[in-house]
């Protein structure tokens, strides 16, 4: 069963094509990886997938919990139907302690209205109670419970990803997407993260997309491979066969490549 379909995708950004005709479908419980040169449209194949750019043409569909195409919907309504990523640049609320950055993932889930918030009725205190209390479980899984009083901008580098992570999931999607998760972070760390996107598959049955340039972890993790140049999608497999793929190698050591 597919999570996600793209068909016939194209971003124009005036006369540069950064994203040409793309046609993948995503397996529901699947992590997949995307990899390519810098410039290749990575990053852009995730803000079209996440409602921040529209297509110029084609459609992208979710079969999440239910059907949706995303070509109309801005991002705050795209978080609704079960989709969340994180940002290549550590995207956190630094002034704000760890315990409120998860809060505020919280947010779109939250039943209550402006009325029951000023008139501060039982259905407020009911859904702020149960909402703290998810996050308090939240920063436990996450190793994060005993900082929850830090302000974010204090957290080591590691934490403050993972952070960005457990926000992320405050949001209870079915697709999560990281860009370049690993970026910034040393050995030890990367491991870590390696062990922490498994146990996040598992643990809350998610679909997971990933963009990063650390091969390692990518072909570690990844049960498949979509591999960008220049706005297409030259290669997808498994990575085996992404690491065996001659139009692969020539891409990143930048060998003319004849047209297929």
């Amino acid at each position: 069963m597919w999570a996600l379909s793209v068909n016939n995708l194209t971003k124009n950004f005036g006369g540069i094509k950064a994203i040409r005709d793309i046609n993948v479908n995503i397996e529901k419980g699947k992590i997949i990886g995307i990899i390519g040169p810098n410039g290749a449209g990575k990053t852009t194949f995730f803000n079209l997938l996440t409602g921040i750019y529209s297509p110029t043409t084609g459609e992208i569909v979710y079969n999440l919990d239910s059907q949706v195409r995303t070509k109309d919907l801005k991002p705050h309504k795209i978080v609704h139907y079960g989709i969340a990523r994180t940002f290549q640049n550590i995207r956190l609320f630094k002034e704000m302690t760890v315990l409120d950055n998860i809060l505020i993932g919280f947010h779109n889930r939250l039943k209550y209205g402006v009325g029951s918030t000023l008139l501060r009725l039982p259905s407020y205190y009911k859904a702020e109670k149960s909402t703290h209390e998810e996050a308090l479980e939240l920063l436990d899984k996450f190793d994060l419970l005993n900082k929850k009083d830090e302000l974010a901008k204090n957290l080591p580098y590691g934490d403050q990803r993972k952070l960005e992570i457990a926000r992320a999931l405050a949001a209870k999607p079915k697709l999560l997407l990281l860009d370049e998760p690993a970026a910034g972070m040393n050995p030890i760390e990367t491991k870590e993260l390696r062990d922490l996107i498994n146990w996040i598959r598992e643990a809350f049955e998610l679909t997971i997309i990933l963009i990063e340039h650390d091969m390692s972890l990518v072909m570690n993790i990844c049960e498949e491979i979509l591999v960008f140049d220049y706005g297409n999608l030259v290669a997808q497999g498994s990575p085996e066969e992404i690491q065996n793929n001659e139009r692969v190698i020539k891409a990143y050591l930048g060998e003319e490549v004849e047209e297929c």
